[in-house]
């Protein structure tokens, strides 16, 4: 007599704690993993409404078009000059103000690289105008 092969039945795997698990690898991993911090430029703005009056000859027009070509008091120079042009203004007059005036189209690239180049010539007044037409 031939028996018939028995079925087994089929195993299912308990997954009512599998949510538990789940929770717990996304608390763990959001405790664990650090978030890193983009400092970005400081720059100290001042508040709403403080204008002053600054002499003529304490300011250093710095004017940026959208080519990256880059006037210092009128006078072209190159991005990677600004730094030994400017500690010689500050060395010279301790109150001097860096005026930066943009082209609309200007790239953000150079406009960074000009602000770097104060900030390593320890540059402290720093005044970003607005673009004409703004």
């Amino acid at each position: 007599m031939l028996s018939k092969p028995r079925r087994s039945a089929m195993q299912e795997i308990n997954s009512s704690s599998m949510s538990d698990i789940a929770f717990l690898l996304l608390v763990f991993f959001l405790v664990t993993t650090t978030i890193s911090m983009d400092k970005g430029i400081s720059l100290i703005l001042p508040a709403d409404g403080n204008e002053l009056e600054v002499n003529r000859k304490n300011i250093t027009s710095i004017l940026v078009n959208d080519k990256g070509k880059v006037l210092m008091d009128d006078q072209p120079i190159k991005i990677n000059q600004i730094k030994s042009k400017a500690m010689k203004k500050i060395t010279a007059n301790n109150n001097i103000i860096f005026s930066i005036t943009t082209h609309k189209n200007t790239n953000f690239d150079d406009y960074i690289l000009v602000l770097d180049q104060l900030k390593q010539a320890n540059a402290t007044k720093i005044s970003i105008a607005n673009p004409p037409g703004f």
